[in-house]
């Protein structure tokens, strides 16, 4: 019998959303450039995204995460998630653009709307569940000073996205969007966990969670003679405040094993 995720989808903090506890990347979807990955890679053509669309979907994942730096992953999922929209949570982001190679920012309000509207038209969709803040690092700064949280608050109001938060790179920042927004996506691996506190402070507060890197973009794989997704998964799920993980893999196989494993550790641990 395979394994799925099924029955094990879990409240995002207080967001009023079920997710299941691994989700889908899509950057590979959409650009092959500049991507921190070990190995090279091919992006997949429309039927091979639509099956691996597919199997996460029957292995129980209902989560997907895009963004409009991820090349042209939100037009392509648009026509793929036709049919199918209510089944899935859609993470997307605003403020990183990647164009002719290269990163570029803005996270004025003007382009924060921009960006969400256009992403609603390319998804084919009335509403983005999550819209999170793409950072560059400057978290406190941006949070602060940009306008931006202000511009996803509006959004939310009008019912355009259902909650935002910030993908960010430092505590303070994380703990700053968690206290004024809904969810953060942060770095916790088995070698990097700098950034717990902010899910200790999401586990008290009622706040969402999502891992990025949980599998240090696949490098993590290559150095441990144990099996370092089971030990990353542990390790992430041992923490009440993580909501679920983001995995961005195109090998059919890897999202099985990686269903499988995870399915494992949590019925373990609960």
């Amino acid at each position: 019998m395979e394994t799925t995720l099924h029955h094990l989808h879990r409240p995002l903090g207080s967001t009023g959303l079920n997710v299941s506890p691994l989700g889908l990347g899509t950057v590979k979807l959409g650009r092959d450039q500049g991507v921190k990955y070990p190995n090279g890679f091919r992006i997949p053509d429309d039927s091979q995204a639509r099956q691996l669309l597919a199997l996460a979907r029957g292995l129980g994942i209902n989560l997907i995460d895009t963004a409009p730096a991820y090349g042209v992953s939100e037009q392509r999922l648009g026509p793929l998630l036709q049919g199918q929209r209510d089944h899935w949570v859609v993470v997307s982001k605003v403020g990183e653009e990647f164009i002719d190679g290269r990163s570029h920012f803005d996270f004025s309000p003007a382009h924060t709307r921009l960006s969400v509207e256009r992403s609603l038209k390319r998804l084919k969709t009335d509403r983005i569940e999550l819209v999170l803040v793409h950072s560059d690092g400057r978290d406190l700064e941006i949070l602060q000073h940009s306008g931006v949280y202000e511009a996803l608050a509006e959004l939310k109001r009008e019912g355009k996205i259902l909650g935002y938060g910030l993908s960010g790179k430092t505590v303070e920042g994380g703990l700053l969007a968690l206290e004024h927004g809904d969810c953060a996506m942060v770095t916790y691996n088995l070698n990097e966990q700098a950034e717990r506190p902010v899910l200790d402070y999401a586990q008290a507060h009622g706040k969402g969670i999502l891992v990025k890197k949980a599998l240090a973009s696949g490098h993590v794989c290559l150095k441990s003679d144990e099996d370092p997704v089971r030990l990353s998964f542990e390790l992430l799920f041992g923490h009440p405040g993580v909501g679920a993980a983001i995995v961005g893999t195109i090998n059919p196989q890897h999202l099985s094993d990686n269903v499988r494993t995870a399915a494992a550790v949590l019925s373990q641990q609960q």
